[in-house]
């Protein structure tokens, strides 16, 4: 059983250790590869998903959710008011919206997809799941099936991350709500957490018993904001990244049941350069595998399992949301040994490449989904030669 941990006079003693850099790999530009713009023109998009037939949906911020095939965008109908009326709560002026979508396994004969985003107002908010069914360009049988609590009053942190196991579970990522910095350490509350649900909406059966008084979602905890989840397939790992304050970022392996130690461990200081805790490191919380100081606002990850990038089986890519660029950190038996930064030379001075999302192709390439305000783009990358 795990047990929450409380600040106390000896934990506060704890001895504060610096982590080891890993080595640095040679930086790439662009023009190591190729690279191909599948779709432009896209609005703030948040996530996108590679369909059967090729195609992709991509979800947009702004409650929008596209059909892309042959560089062709196609509105999907359907969805539910408060999404589609999503602006006018004001969560979007913030870190709210429509955020990622999956496929259910079984999505080639039902259709069946996942989405999550912000609901409710300014004064209470958090990240709720959606189920639905698209048949044609159409989404049907729509029904909200979750609902994070309790209600936060800050429009930030949402986590969002939908990730689908074998085992016909998914996992749902929370963030803290960024003023409950806390509550990623408290049993009674969603935030702060990475949750196990079914496919309806309840708490998987088998979840990790960590007490009488932790809610029966909660898979994992003590996180900030996580907005990257993928799993190796080789390896069958979970892999997570999240965000840190001031510095701090983490990548993280996941073990159900385990506590990661926001925000009574960090990397980071907070935004006014105050120290959020004296320790980055203890016994008791799962240290993260790799840390980026400064942040690089992580967005998106893959575990990569192509064969165009040979060289890159199993290692996470990551795209860098402040940073502008894409990050390669080779691991090998669950550790990392070096990072590599790639596409750094596409942040220009009028287009921040902020890169929101990440995922290998069914060819092989990778693909990355650019942040934009107005052109937003999801790019293919494909080795030069």
């Amino acid at each position: 059983m795990k047990y929450i941990w409380m600040m106390t006079a000896g934990f506060m003693l704890a001895a504060c250790l610096e982590p080891q850099p890993a080595p640095e790999l040679p930086a790439r530009p662009s023009t190591d590869f190729q690279i191909e713009t599948v779709i432009d023109n896209l609005p703030q998009p948040w996530a996108a998903e590679e369909l059967p037939d090729g195609g992709f949906l991509i979800t947009g911020k702004m409650g929008d959710l596209w059909r892309v095939k042959d560089g062709v965008k196609t509105p999907i109908s359907g969805l539910p008011e408060d999404i589609i009326n999503i602006e006018e709560n004001g969560l979007t002026a913030g870190q709210g919206g429509l955020l990622d979508i999956a496929l259910a396994p079984d999505f080639a004969q039902t259709g069946t997809i996942f989405l999550s985003y912000s609901y409710g107002d300014m004064q209470a908010n958090g990240t709720a799941l959606l189920k639905a069914d698209l048949v044609g360009d159409t989404l049907e049988n729509t029904q909200v099936i979750f609902k994070a609590g309790p209600p936060k009053d800050a429009a930030s942190h949402y986590g969002g991350k939908i990730l689908i196991l074998p085992d016909d579970t998914l996992l749902l990522t929370l963030g803290e709500g960024f003023n409950r910095r806390e509550d990623s350490q408290k049993p009674d509350t969603h935030l702060g957490k990475i949750l196990r649900l079914t496919f309806d909406g309840k708490a998987a059966g088998d979840n990790p018993d960590l007490g009488e008084t932790f809610l029966p979602e909660i898979y994992s905890l003590g996180h900030r904001n996580v907005q990257g989840a993928a799993i190796d397939p080789a390896t069958g790992d979970i892999w997570t990244h999240e965000h840190g304050p001031r510095g701090g970022d983490e990548l993280n392996r996941l073990t159900p049941g385990e506590n990661y130690g926001w925000p009574l461990v960090t990397y980071g200081l907070d935004y006014n350069g105050a120290k959020i805790s004296p320790n980055q490191t203890d016994p008791r919380f799962v240290d993260p595998v790799h840390v980026w100081t400064p942040s690089i606002a992580p967005s998106g990850l893959a575990i990569y399992s192509g064969t165009l990038f040979a060289d890159w089986q199993g290692d996470a890519l990551v795209g860098g949301l402040a940073s502008g660029d894409l990050r390669r950190v080779d691991l090998e038996n669950g550790q990392a040994m070096g990072e590599e930064i790639i596409l750094f030379d596409m942040k220009t001075e009028t287009d921040s490449f902020r890169i929101r999302d990440v995922m290998t192709g069914s060819d092989g390439s990778v693909l990355i989904l650019i942040e934009d305000k107005t052109n937003g783009r999801l790019l293919r990358i494909k080795p030069k030669n």
